[in-house]
């Protein structure tokens, strides 16, 4: 798999700039998983920690469906890896997963979040979780944040399976 990345444009409207750089934040995770093998993607970075490429690219799977499909689109829909008696399964429980299944469903995820995104009449678009309101902006700027952080996490991994560094 190759992954492009497009550096988003420096000036551009509020709407475009947002979608852009969460693509890039996307593309960015897919960049740092790019060329391993799936023991290599399943990797512990720093034990004790079940922190490993795979449950990041997991992780980021719900994360998409979390505030796209349940905050903004109001779904109730089953968690992919959740559970109430095990909420890190995402992370803990990569051993034997199916890396072709978690990147299929992270894919999936992204596309969905992107039609509900272009779907959106505004940014300003407001939804309602647990008592709380959050408009669409604030999705997309906290999916932003997530990615970078998660993104940083991804370099360190990725540089300690085989130098890789950059990107």
């Amino acid at each position: 798999m190759t992954v492009e990345r497009v550096v988003p444009a420096p000036v551009a409207a509020e709407r475009e700039m947002l979608d852009a750089w969460l693509d890039f934040q996307r593309d960015t995770l897919a960049l740092k998983c790019d060329g391993l093998t799936a023991e290599q993607l399943r990797e512990r970075a720093v034990p004790p920690s079940t922190l490993s490429l795979l449950g990041l690219v997991r992780h980021m799977a719900e994360g998409e469906q979390q505030w796209f499909a349940m905050v903004l689109g109001g779904e109730q829909v089953p968690w992919h890896y959740y559970a109430d008696d095990h909420p890190d399964a995402d992370f803990d429980d990569v051993d034997g997963a199916d890396v072709a299944e978690a990147f299929a469903t992270w894919r999936s995820e992204c596309a969905d979040a992107r039609a509900r995104v272009a779907a959106a009449p505004s940014l300003e678009v407001t939804t309602t979780q647990d008592g709380k309101e959050f408009s669409l902006r604030w999705i997309m700027v906290h999916m932003i944040e997530e990615y970078a952080r998660h993104n940083g996490h991804a370099d360190l991994i990725r540089q300690r399976i085989d130098g890789a560094v950059g990107a």
